[in-house]
């Protein structure tokens, strides 16, 4: 069993047996779950006339500007083997979802107006992004934009990637676990929601998230070779569901002891990449080589560890990783 040390006291993993205890810590804890531009929604309504699904919270995502998103939230215990009833839920309100889109609108509105550190941050998003008022932003989050899932487990499995995988809506998945000292105080382990994004807002600016259009990935030299080059593709690619359908260009950077960008392509389309929550990127052509970005000297922690974000204006202008993350 996985344990945690700090300050020479063990933390052992701690299992939720209850739901309900489960959902009260991610709620208690959304502000660091979901990150300080979104508000939770602790509201269970139900939505839709013949079908009904009663999703255990929603969730308004303002992380990249112009581009605030809704999302339901589902919170499930792995032990209660929750892949079927998840790919139901999810499925019976992708379905009663648009029906029941002024319904959903009242809620959300309620709640955010009864709440002034909700309204105090949708101020500043209606200013930051240019809508006249709450209801014209929340038209466009519930009508005209594609609304997304969000999954909150104890443990992820390929069990439920492989469900996730077959449903239509875009889905993230958050692993939410504890950890438990004998004194009982609790370390919660998780990674925050869209983190892959907000570590690029961190490096390079808030204001540059919604330009942002290139996925950076590490590769091997016989992955770069066999896959990057030889395929024309790139799989098995972890990216939040918000930016899948902003990513046209995808670069490769060679680790070490090649340890620079050096190849780009034009990506043509983006799926699911076999039964998992992973993505494949398909080239329009083959990728060419431009002139290489290297990794600074001095500056080793730029070198992506995983799949990281810029512009394709920034690549283009750039001379190390430093002048890109």
């Amino acid at each position: 069993m996985e344990k945690l040390i700090m300050d020479n006291q063990n933390y052992e993993y701690y299992e939720y047996e209850k739901e309900v205890e489960f959902e009260k810590m991610i709620v208690d804890n959304s502000c660091k779950v979901f990150g300080e531009s979104s508000i939770y929604f602790d509201v269970k309504k139900k939505i839709g006339d013949e079908i009904v699904s009663i999703p255990d919270g929603y969730l308004i995502d303002f992380t990249i500007p112009g581009e605030p998103r809704l999302y339901i939230i589902e919170n499930e215990l792995v032990k209660h083997d929750p892949y079927r009833h998840i790919g139901q839920q999810i499925l019976r309100f992708a379905i009663s979802y648009k029906a029941s889109g002024r319904k959903i609108k009242r809620v959300l509105l309620k709640d955010i107006q009864k709440k002034k550190q909700s309204m105090d941050l949708v101020n500043k998003i209606l200013k930051r992004d240019g809508y006249r008022n709450i209801d014209a932003l929340l038209e466009d989050i519930i009508f005209d934009k594609e609304v997304g899932c969000i999954v909150v487990i104890d443990e992820s499995t390929s069990e439920l990637e492989n469900v996730l995988s077959q449903l239509s809506i875009k889905t993230d998945i958050i692993q939410f676990q504890t950890f438990k000292n004998n004194e009982g105080s609790m370390i919660h382990k998780f990674e925050e929601f869209q983190s892959d994004i907000k570590s690029t807002a961190t490096s390079a600016g808030i204001r540059d998230l919604e330009e942002l259009d290139t996925v950076v990935v590490p590769a091997r030299e016989d992955g770069f070779n066999d896959v990057f080059l030889g395929k024309d593709c790139w799989y098995s690619i972890r990216m939040s569901g918000a930016m899948v359908d902003r990513i046209k260009y995808i670069a490769a950077y060679q680790v070490a002891p090649v340890s620079a960008i050096t190849h780009m392509a034009e990506v043509s389309r983006i799926e699911r990449y076999e039964n998992t929550n992973k993505y494949i990127l398909y080239f329009k052509e083959p990728a060419h080589e431009i002139k290489a970005i290297v990794l600074p000297k001095d500056k080793k922690g730029l070198a992506p560890q995983s799949p990281r974000y810029t512009s394709f204006a920034r690549i283009k202008n750039a001379k190390t990783l430093k002048d890109i993350f």
